[in-house]
């Protein structure tokens, strides 16, 4: 039993609420005695409804989750509810992180917050302006990653291609995503990068080419998409139409045939038609893509989408899920089949399951083989 529990919550799923009930309850049988803190997008998003759950003792903010320390200091059993939240206007700070769970893999953040606008989300609500760490800081954390042995970074944040701005959200630091990769493709000790997610709009032909070159930076994106209707894009307020999106794959596969590429899709959105998912099946299923993150559409207090109407039916969104899911099967099937007899590179964990072990091949097929202890954690020549 612990002294506290932490609980980092989340706004993207639906049952946020749910499942934060369900914790703390768990956390009362296990542990009477512990305090219990709430952190994280929901509980910036609804402090006073958090308070509320029994057992809870702090709500922190999305400015004061990194004071949580001082937070405990002062912090009692016989706090019920307490509520230390801020005006997401007022967030203006940078903090780095990086997981050091696992040797061969980690993620490293360089960018937090969100700029756009778009009508289902309530992440800039969540998490505040965009805002970003520096190159220099980036790459003073990956060498340091290197030096400790880790051999792939992911580089995340809530909208990675926006980069470069500074702490306070000002263009301060006057860099950009591209210049980022240049750098870290140069730091030692280091073999693998991959980008965790971007934005189509921000998918430059010049960050393309630049992957298309490298040595480090993996023949992988993932390139969230929500809709292939041009008429949906609009109502989701994105930056893009099905066109530019098009494009972007066009260029990855003409410079990259074997380059992975991963999609996220809402189905349900308020007012998808039938005639609007089938615009979204048939572009993606012509698109020369590897899997599908499908989404269906939940609603979110304090966001545009509500007030656009009509209502997609539970029912029917839970099909249209469905089927993409299908497509999705069927398109990494494709893509896997394609590579079949091709020695591809596989960086393999240190993890032991049933005799077991995996690990990823550069274009992201995920690898599994009777555990070798020499293998982990280092990047070996397989046949697919």
């Amino acid at each position: 039993m612990a002294d506290v529990y932490v609980i980092n919550t989340c706004s993207v799923t639906d049952n946020a609420d749910k499942e934060c009930r369900q914790l703390v309850r768990r956390i009362q049988r296990k542990a009477p005695e512990s305090l219990v803190v709430i952190t994280g997008c929901y509980a910036q998003l609804k402090p006073k409804e958090i308070s509320q759950i029994p057992g809870v003792n702090l709500v922190l903010g999305a400015a004061e989750k990194f004071n949580l320390a001082t937070h405990l200091r002062e912090l009692t059993k016989n706090d019920s509810g307490k509520i230390s939240s801020c005006d997401i206007e007022d967030v203006s700070g940078f903090t780095a992180s990086f997981s050091m769970n696992d040797r061969t893999r980690t993620f490293l953040k360089v960018q937090d917050g969100c700029d756009y606008t778009c009508s289902f989300c309530t992440i800039p609500m969540a998490r505040g302006k965009s805002r970003s760490d520096s190159i220099e800081n980036v790459v003073r954390h990956a060498e340091t990653l290197g030096e400790s042995g880790v051999k792939e970074i992911v580089l995340t944040g809530v909208n990675l291609g926006d980069f470069g701005k500074g702490p306070d959200g000002a263009k301060k630091h006057e860099e950009s995503f591209f210049e980022l990769i240049q750098q870290l493709d140069n730091v030692a000790g280091i073999e693998r990068y991959r980008i965790s997610s971007i934005e189509p709009n921000l998918l430059s032909p010049e960050i393309i080419g630049f992957v298309a070159g490298s040595k480090k930076f993996m023949p992988h994106f993932h390139i969230p998409l929500q809709s292939g209707s041009n008429e949906i894009l609009g109502l989701m307020r994105r930056r893009y139409k099905r066109e530019l999106y098009a494009e972007r794959v066009e260029m990855i596969k003409s410079l990259m045939p074997h380059c992975a590429i991963g999609v996220d899709v809402i189905v349900g959105f308020p007012s998808e038609s039938d005639q609007h998912f089938k615009e979204t099946f048939d572009f993606l299923h012509s698109l020369d893509i590897s899997y599908l993150h499908v989404f269906t559409y939940s609603e979110r207090d304090q966001t545009r989408a509500l007030e656009i109407q009509p209502v997609v039916p539970m029912n029917v969104r839970h099909e249209r899920n469905k089927a993409l899911r299908n497509l999705s099967y069927m398109k990494l099937q494709y893509f896997t089949e394609q590579h079949r007899g091709q020695t591809r590179k596989v960086l393999f964990e240190g993890h032991q399951k049933a005799g077991m072990m995996e690990g990823y091949t550069d274009n992201y097929l995920r690898i599994s083989t009777p555990y070798r202890e020499e293998w982990a954690n280092r990047v070996v020549d397989w046949i697919v």
